[in-house]
């Protein structure tokens, strides 16, 4: 099955709103075993919507189309399907029932105009829409079924997962597993599944520090032994697989041991402590942190030898330690985390830009590590926190640092 994705909307030409649409939809195509050859993005212009569909029909055997379906006279996807099919607008009876109830559920009266969002092409059926007012439309022009859904991604999303996805899976989808990776580069990532490549499709998806790694295979007893054998190459870089995130590893690791931490944030500024904040239920191994980033602060508040600071600056290795060791003494923990760096635009200390120390004090002792973390200040900041929960899982596991990545 090829799908075809379009997606309607000034805002999302003009950058004011990202396209999320197309990647959920896309994803969620994909695993459903179906071929998605093209993601779209055309203006609310009816020719331009026209142009875009005319081509999807002429490719695909299905074409998911998102936005243009509200209330306002820049909401033009349904008078360019009707246009497409060859077809009159005609107010859809079932629909203006839905519209008119769903504006008396919420204690309104109907608008006038919002009455247009019940005009479909002719001969289209609406899909019902649990969230908002606008229905979708479901239509086949020249044997190819289209699907248009409102641009809200509530809205779109629970009708695409309603409606939609039932009738586009396929009979026998793929069995997919993701990799999450944290601080091996893309090349090198790739590098280590090289003998992999041949056998199965990977699809590479790099972030911020992290690169997770897409598996598919026809069968999930096939995936279990390229899944076997991709982590055999990749090793210990792998630190969960589809939804985990970095940090619901770490908490789930601190959770098994009885165990808590604190953080100590300069360059990070609390980023770190935010990101362990993200998972309900965080309180029961977070304890809290201290964002000290004047460099005096350090000293008053966490106990880093002012001797130490005056000499060699904040930026330093022995500094991430005492930072480390300061705020799981003071907050009572049973790690502490502590970050340290020039995330720039401006040197500091002597110190280039992306110059960065980590450490993770824990029972055992502490921990520093200088991750490679990047150029610009958000990306540094943003690595900052993947190597420095990474370091911490790595602590708990009793697993090495990455090969080529300097330790105290």
């Amino acid at each position: 099955m090829r799908v075809e994705i379009l997606t309607v909307g000034d805002e999302l030409l003009l950058g004011s709103v990202v396209n999320s649409n197309a990647a959920r939809l896309g994803r969620w195509l994909t695993e459903a075993g179906c071929q998605v050859t093209r993601a779209t993005v055309v203006g609310d212009d009816v020719t331009a919507i026209s142009a875009a569909l005319r081509e999807a029909l002429r490719r695909a055997d299905a074409v998911v189309i998102t936005g243009g379906l509200g209330p306002t006279a820049d909401d033009r996807t349904r008078e360019a399907l009707a246009a497409v099919a060859g077809v009159p607008l005609a107010r859809d009876a079932g629909a203006e029932k839905e519209l008119r109830a769903w504006y008396e559920r919420h204690h309104q009266d109907v608008p006038g105009f919002a009455l247009r969002q019940a005009d479909l092409p002719a001969g289209a059926a609406p899909l019902p829409n649990p969230v908002g007012s606008a229905p979708g439309i479901r239509l086949l022009v020249d044997g190819v079924r289209v699907y248009a859904l409102p641009g809200v991604p509530a809205e779109a999303d629970a009708m695409f997962t309603a409606h939609v996805l039932p009738e586009l899976r396929a009979g026998n989808p793929p069995a997919v597993r993701t990799l999450r990776t944290a601080l091996l580069p893309e090349p090198l990532v790739a590098a280590r599944l090289a003998p992999l490549e041949a056998e199965v499709p990977i699809g590479y998806l790099p972030q911020a520090g992290e690169v997770h790694v897409r598996l598919t295979a026809p069968s999930e007893e096939r995936l279990l032994a390229v899944e076997t054998r991709a982590r055999e190459l990749l090793g210990d870089v792998v630190y969960g697989t589809d939804a985990d995130s970095l940090d619901v590893v770490v908490h789930r690791l601190l959770a098994a041991r009885g165990a808590t931490v604190a953080t100590a944030e300069s360059l990070t500024g609390g980023l770190t402590a935010g990101t362990l904040t993200d998972m309900p239920g965080a309180s029961s191994t977070f304890r809290g942190a201290v964002v000290a980033y004047a460099t005096e602060l350090k000293a008053e508040l966490l106990g880093v030898d002012r001797t130490l600071l005056d000499q060699s600056g904040a930026v330093h290795p022995e500094v991430a330690r005492q930072m480390a060791v300061g705020v799981r003494d003071r907050l009572g923990t049973t790690y502490g985390i502590a970050t340290t760096g020039v995330a720039g635009p401006d040197p500091q200390d002597g110190q280039p830009v992306g110059t960065v120390y980590i450490a993770v004090a824990g029972p055992a002792g502490t921990r520093v590590a200088a991750p490679r973390t990047g150029t610009d200040r958000a990306t540094i900041r943003r690595v900052t926190v993947v190597a420095a929960l990474d370091l911490l899982r790595r602590v708990l596991l009793d697993l090495p640092s990455e090969e080529g990545e300097e330790t105290w």
